[in-house]
């Protein structure tokens, strides 16, 4: 058995910003998949399902960003799980908008979630790390991060949770290469080939016009 965790703030009022993407990331795969319902437990909203034979239980707390290391160590510790088995996606502010990366352990980079994550379970569990981009100074990355995706952004936003949703399945069966090729897929489609243009047939000789000139005038013609 895996968790799945998506990092966000609970309510209607925190529900498109940028620092719930976590939580979008959830909703998305519990959609594609077919889950469960939403429930309550954990201090979280929690939805269960599978990917073949490995069960999933996919979970949101509901403590605000700052406390929701209680709600993974509370579920970890029920299901008799280690850090290793929990999987947690988050905003990065690190990366640019539509950037998704894999991460397994390391230090928390001053991220609120996983700061109280790392507190509760330790540091070895895995990330999804989800580009948001940086406001450009570091005053500014509390009322960035609470502020909604602006409608710019709907396009590349939407393309990366699909892609998360479809790369699911290789997460949960721990190939993270397929993953990732699934998110680029959709947020970065190959492009076609432009058709090679066929070239340009030559112009057809033009015939040489006859020459009328009777006999005499040719030789007089000569000697001018």
């Amino acid at each position: 058995m895996q968790i799945f965790v998506g990092l966000g703030n609970p309510g209607a009022k925190y529900a498109q910003n940028r620092h719930n993407i976590g939580f979008m990331a959830l909703d998305e795969i519990a959609r594609d998949h077919g889950f469960g319902p939403w429930k309550k437990g954990f201090q979280a909203l929690v939805s269960e399902g599978r990917f073949g034979s490995e069960k999933v239980l996919l979970l949101k707390p509901e403590t605000f960003m700052n406390l929701s290391g209680q709600s993974v160590g509370e579920a970890m510790r029920f299901y008799k799980l280690t850090p290793e088995d929990v999987t947690v996606f988050h905003d990065e502010l690190d990366l640019a908008p539509g950037k998704c990366r894999v991460k397994q352990g390391g230090g928390h980079a001053g991220h609120n979630g996983l700061r109280s994550i790392h507190a509760h379970i330790g540091p070895d569990y895995q990330r999804i790390r989800l580009g948001i981009g940086h406001p450009g100074h570091k005053d500014a990355v509390s009322r960035y991060v609470l502020a909604d995706f602006a409608k710019a952004e709907a396009g590349w936003l939407d393309d990366v949770l699909r892609g998360i949703a479809e790369g699911a399945p290789a997460l949960a069966a721990g190939d993270a290469p397929r993953f990732m090729n699934a998110v680029a897929l959709r947020a970065q489609p190959p492009r076609e080939k432009p058709a090679k243009a066929m070239p340009t047939p030559p112009a057809p000789a033009q015939p040489a016009e006859a020459d009328s000139r009777s006999p005499m005038q040719k030789l007089m013609d000569k000697f001018k």
